[in-house]
């Protein structure tokens, strides 16, 4: 029998993914036994500072990449929105699998609504996206940094520490937090623009021809044009998973629509548009997009917006 090591990270939703491909690979190939090695990586371990300041989400990447080279693992399991666009020699994005829910949400124990939110309110979240989306639509909300995986977010909106906490819906789903909480509040896109590859699970994988044709049938058609627009959009703006950057592209027929929004983290200065592209222009649709953003002064909004970063 054939063995698949899948290197994860050690979280709740991180060992869900990790078993739900485990899962949809041993049912694709009943002679195939696959093994996930668990481990703790650099972004688990310091909480204490926001991403921005000690390296981006590529710390939660780094030890999963080091343990496929050194040949401890084959295969990497990410929700797809924490994947930097460059890759280290050697490994690749393999398979980007379909997408579940890809907006934002507000969790609370209080507040039904983003709107009953009071002002001043206490909100939780540690991406610079969200931070300054929040505060476009409501600039009196107290924004505070918020590290640990789902679980330690959860305890510490229930013990009081925030009125409200930003989560993907994607990880409220995979977790069935509904049951652990009184009020989820979905954002309409309008209203937040997700992070790029948001909703899906992206696998990386070494670059050796067995293992990429054992996981190909992982690859979702659709998810595949969607992330590979909002992925050449950030790579486009040199912008890392950190930065202040919301891109979603959807897929409808054969028509794309792509909307998009870079800024400041307090939500003082920014740029938004939208465009439709047809599919099979799918390619070349986030490079092209993102130099309008670029010829609006895109990377100089960005250049600025990670020096206030590095100042929160």
């Amino acid at each position: 029998m054939k063995t698949l090591k899948i290197a994860t990270r050690k979280s709740l939703l991180a060992m869900w993914q990790s078993e739900h491909i485990k899962a949809r690979l041993e049912k694709h190939d009943t002679n195939l036994s696959v093994e996930l090695v668990g481990m703790l990586s650099k972004g688990d371990v310091i909480l204490d500072s926001p991403l921005s300041k000690i390296g981006g989400k590529g710390l939660f990447t780094k030890e999963l990449e080091e343990s496929m080279l050194r040949g401890e693992s084959h295969i990497a399991v990410h929700s797809l929105k924490d994947v930097p666009v460059e890759f280290p020699d050697g490994l690749k994005l393999a398979a980007i699998c379909s997408r579940e829910d890809v907006r934002d949400a507000m969790i609370s124990e209080k507040f039904a609504s983003f709107d009953e939110l009071p002002k001043g309110a206490r909100v939780g979240t540690t991406s610079l996206r969200r931070r300054m989306q929040l505060l476009i639509m409501r600039p009196d909300l107290n924004i505070i940094s918020l590290r640990g995986n789902v679980q330690t977010r959860l305890r510490k909106l229930k013990e009081g520490e925030f009125d409200a906490i930003i989560l993907a819906m994607a990880g409220i789903n995979r977790l069935n937090v509904q049951n652990e909480v009184k009020f989820i509040y979905a954002f309409k896109q309008e209203q937040m623009i997700p992070a790029m590859g948001q909703g899906a699970l992206g696998i990386e994988s070494v670059e050796r021809a067995e293992i990429l044709e054992q996981i190909e049938f992982l690859n979702d058609e659709v998810s595949v044009v969607e992330t590979t627009i909002e992925r050449d959009f950030v790579a486009t703006l040199n912008g890392g998973c950190q930065a202040p950057i919301g891109v979603s592209a959807r897929l409808d027929g054969d028509e794309i629509f792509v909307s998009a929004i870079v800024g400041m983290p307090d939500g003082s200065e920014f740029l938004r548009d939208s465009t439709k592209v047809k599919k099979d222009e799918y390619k070349d649709a986030g490079k092209n997009f993102a130099q309008k953003f670029i010829q609006k002064g895109a990377k100089e909004l960005l250049v600025r917006a990670e020096k206030m970063a590095a100042e929160l």
